[in-house]
């Protein structure tokens, strides 16, 4: 009984100030531990310098291959087959460490590797999936166009159906891990005017992959302008069971539940940050906590990050039963990337001029949140999409 009660006080200092831990099976607890240690002894460290250059750590990937969670919850093929919980844990350890690391893992395990698992042809799968979940052949999902992002569903890029081909034509945005990608899913329109994903591969004539340049969110992970033209790809690269812009939105609904993840984890990063630099920082005589505007800002700060927890443990436990809805993904990423926002903000004030050093590490957070904010949906598109569930009617364009 004495242990129980030090460990629940233990939590009450740090960020599971509900207990969620409890809640958690030994597998879940087990993932969790293994990513935030990966990520406090290999991420963290060194991360500041790559993010200030603008530079992958590629350095990394080996290491985090290491970890075997590549592929989180797909079942098979070498990939793990966690929890949905557990795959959400990962998101949110990895944005705590850092928002690009938990970015390139994102497009790879959870975009490309899914996209492939929800929709691939079982030799698609056995091709690729296995490579894959060893991070020995990487992924990227090309959907995003320079003219088409919150309206993705009217892409134009184009797939052409020649013999035994299929030729693409058309750009895309934004799109993370294509400049060093094994595979890319492309998302093109094709001769009927169906959505498909193409396996493109690396090397393919055509593909032309550009790192874009003068970011300030998220500036250790890569994002490519990507041209295609005239680009071939044999007809058996289509995805076998992608013939609609609905499934890609498969796609997406299941992965934006990671990105209500990753919110908690970058306002988690943030309270601990906060917490840790009020105990420590001096001034008019004695450390912040004792001031009662900085423990009020705390609170607040812990009962954001507190709501966000028990949201996504819902939505993951929803998700594992097959009920979790778009309308349901959406709603947690808007909610819990408008309070990751505030608590990162309010955690940035708290240390003043060091708020905007590298070194507290809290400046990379406050410039990364930015990009989870709009990025898999801006909180607009969100409120929309939750809007036309509670309302049953459409305010955004029916293209």
């Amino acid at each position: 009984m004495v242990a129980e009660l030090k460990e629940s006080i233990a939590h009450s200092l740090g960020t599971d100030f509900y207990l969620m831990d409890e809640l958690l099976t030994d597998e879940e607890r087990r993932v969790r531990d293994t990513v935030r240690q990966f990520c406090d002894q290999e991420v963290i460290p060194v991360i500041n310098d790559y993010w200030e250059r603008a530079e992958f750590p590629f350095e990394l990937i080996p290491k985090l291959a290491r970890l075997n969670l590549a592929g989180s919850d797909i079942h098979g093929y070498g990939c793990p087959g966690t929890s949905m919980v557990a795959s959400g844990l990962m998101a949110l350890e990895l944005a705590r460490g850092d928002a690009s690391i938990c970015t390139f893992f994102g497009v790879h395990s959870g975009l490309a590797m899914h996209s492939i698992s929800m929709l691939g042809s079982e030799e698609q799968k056995q091709r690729w999936l296995p490579a894959m979940a060893r991070l020995e052949k990487i992924g990227a999902f090309a959907l995003t166009e320079p003219n088409h992002g919150s309206d993705a569903v009217a892409l134009e890029t184009r797939a052409h159906r020649v013999g035994n081909e299929y030729v693409l034509d058309g750009a895309k945005r934004w799109i993370g891990n294509a400049s060093f990608a094994d595979v890319v899913v492309v998302w093109a329109r094709d001769d009927e005017g169906n959505v498909g994903g193409f396996l493109v591969e690396k090397g393919t004539p055509g593909f032309e992959p550009t790192v874009m340049t003068g970011k300030v969110s998220k500036r250790a992970v890569w994002q490519a302008d990507i041209s295609l033209k005239d680009v071939h790809i044999p007809a058996e690269n289509r995805l076998a069971n992608a013939r609609s812009f609905k499934d890609t939105a498969q796609v997406l609904t299941a992965t934006r539940s990671g990105v209500a993840w990753e919110a908690v984890g970058h306002a988690v990063a943030a309270y601990e940050i906060a917490l840790k630099y009020s105990r420590e920082r001096i001034q008019f005589g004695k450390p912040l906590a004792n001031f009662q505007i900085i423990q009020h800002k705390l609170a607040t700060m812990l009962a954001n990050v507190t709501t966000m927890q028990l949201l996504c443990l819902r939505l993951a436990q929803l998700q594992e039963e097959g009920k979790m809805t778009a309308a349901m993904a959406s709603l947690a990423k808007m909610n819990n990337a408008r309070l990751a926002r505030e608590v990162v903000a309010e955690a940035r004030e708290m240390l003043g001029g060091n708020g905007i050093l590298l070194e507290y590490h809290i400046a990379r957070h406050h410039a990364d949140i930015e990009a989870v904010f709009t990025y898999e949906g801006t909180d607009t598109v969100q409120s929309l999409i939750v809007g036309r569930d509670i309302t049953g009617v459409q305010a955004f364009s029916s293209r």
